[in-house]
């Protein structure tokens, strides 16, 4: 009678087993991509919070080739910029904010041996036009289209400095070789993205200048995006994603432990990195309409897009989604 009933115990566990895994392989899947940086990396955490759909979600170097594999339609959904958002729509392509995820996180940091104070702007200004007289431009660093390069083309532009023309403006696309970069002489300053500017002055390879949020951006950072098609033929997970982008955005301002541990857990860097990157950094799952308009203008005034994307950009924020994960109208989430 006692093997009977394990036998019994035994088969009922392995049908369970198999009834949940066959379940699990029902659920609608969507593919999600994400970048390298403190802001970015929470995005490992939304996986785990939705029961209704599979998320695989995948950490790229950067940005740009979060912004290249949804555009290649080799992932669904995507954390990028809004910079990346009004660059995609300058080349035509087909992008659809539908939430906000984390603000902040870039910080303008410079060699130790730069005799320029912390915010400092009339000094850095001086330096720059004594360095471009004698024929030795300043070397200034960010990583091509993210965030943190029109932070501080931006905030040079609004400090009588021509981005294109006064400084030597040096691209390193992987954001986790500012370090080194700075290290070597190979830059003097750097517009760098947490935790990596933490990791800069904590390690003594770099001092602060200013946190550059004073520009038509102000703190903005990071869009979820996605594509017409996916809305089209899949609103239930898109749906199901904004939803599980809120919960993330609440449970990041509950509790930071959790976000210290998922960026140790993608870079590398030690806790305390993590955590000091943390100060500079904005949950947030609103999308600020104006504020993006503005930044269209200052793209184009930067020429660092072709044309004047301000329509579209307005016009391709699509709040339906946030509206329904919120239970809020789209007056209380930044329309």
């Amino acid at each position: 009678m006692q093997n009977f009933i394990r036998l019994l115990t035994l088969f009922s566990l392995v049908t369970s087993a198999f009834v949940g895994s066959a379940h699990a392989q029902d659920k609608p899947k969507v593919t999600l991509g994400f970048a390298k940086c403190a802001h970015c990396l929470s995005m490992g955490l939304v996986p785990e919070l939705t029961d209704k759909i599979k998320i695989e979600a995948t950490n790229f170097t950067s940005g740009n080739d979060v912004l290249t594999a949804l555009v290649s339609k080799s992932i669904d959904i995507a954390q990028v910029t809004y910079l990346h958002y009004v660059t995609a729509l300058d080349k035509g392509f087909d992008v659809v904010a539908i939430s906000g995820q984390v603000n902040g996180g870039s910080e303008i940091v410079m060699h130790p041996d730069l005799k320029v104070g912390e915010g400092d702007w009339a000094a850095f200004k001086a330096l720059v036009a004594e360095r471009k007289a004698a024929g030795k431009p300043l070397k200034v660093a960010a990583s091509r289209g993210n965030a943190q390069d029109i932070h501080m083309r931006g905030e040079l532009l609004m400090n009588g400095i021509d981005p294109n023309k006064d400084v030597q403006f040096i691209n390193i696309p992987n954001p986790s070789d500012h370090a080194a970069a700075l290290r070597g002489g190979e830059v003097e300053v750097i517009c760098s993205v947490e935790p990596f500017a933490s990791q800069i002055k904590m390690s003594n390879l770099g001092k602060s200048f200013t946190l550059p949020y004073k520009q038509a951006a102000g703190k903005l950072t990071n869009l979820i995006v996605t594509r017409s098609d996916v809305i089209k033929s899949r609103p239930m997970e898109v749906q199901e994603t904004v939803n599980a982008v809120v919960k993330l955005v609440e449970k990041l301002n509950s509790d930071q432990g959790v976000w210290v541990d998922v960026i140790n857990k993608y870079t590398g860097l030690e806790k305390p990195i993590a955590q000091a990157a943390l100060k500079n950094a904005f949950p947030d799952f609103k999308m600020y309409r104006s504020s993006t308009v503005a930044i269209a203008k200052m793209m184009t005034e930067l020429k660092y897009i072709q044309r004047d994307v301000a329509a579209d950009a307005e016009k391709y924020m699509d709040y339906s989604f946030l509206e329904k994960a919120t239970g809020k109208p789209k007056a209380e989430l930044g329309f």
